[in-house]
């Protein structure tokens, strides 16, 4: 089956990572827009990493690439999705901390983009705040982070398989070869 999925075209596998960015964030803007959940700084962090990870994927659909040029779109992807996976890990840690090591909650984040550098906004966002460890809506046992954590998991297939995918040439010249 691996090799089955390795074989497939750059295009392919982009384009159902990309179906997968556009699902994840369906549901985040459901859950903003129809449930009247606010997304703290971290869960914008998330989506701007959703996001980016479908920008990649986008262009390598777009491009269909082969070779190092596949391998270059799925090493991108990687980083914009351990970058996901890290936000949401520490989004995760923070909601799992005991109620007296809890941060306090902080200034909001567009008055912070509008006082503070970018590097120090990041900085304050990353530390957590109060708003960061509160647990609106929990479903099968899991709160939306950890969800979101699973969904960067298993978005990382996809530019994972473009790094590790054949090139049709390769494969044909084997094929050729036995």
């Amino acid at each position: 089956m691996w090799q089955t999925l390795r074989d497939q075209s750059a295009r392919r596998i982009a384009g159902a990572g990309l179906a997968f960015c556009i699902a994840m964030m369906g549901v985040a803007l459901f859950l903003e827009h129809g449930v009247g959940l606010e997304p703290c700084p971290l869960c914008i962090l998330q989506r701007v990493a959703v996001l980016a990870t479908a920008l990649v994927l986008l262009i390598a659909v777009l491009h269909n690439p082969v070779g190092w040029g596949a391998r270059l779109y799925g090493g991108l992807g990687l980083v914009s999705v351990a970058a996901g996976i890290g936000v949401a890990g520490r989004h995760v840690w923070l909601q799992q901390l005991p109620a007296d090591q809890v941060p306090s909650c902080g200034p909001g984040l567009d008055y912070m983009l509008e006082i503070l550098p970018l590097q120090q906004v990041l900085s304050q966002i990353l530390s957590g705040s109060g708003e960061c460890a509160e647990i609106g809506i929990q479903f099968l046992g899991l709160s939306l982070p950890a969800w979101t954590l699973v969904g960067f998991l298993l978005l990382a297939l996809s530019p994972l398989m473009l790094c590790l995918r054949r090139s049709r040439g390769s494969s044909e010249a084997r094929s050729q070869a036995v």
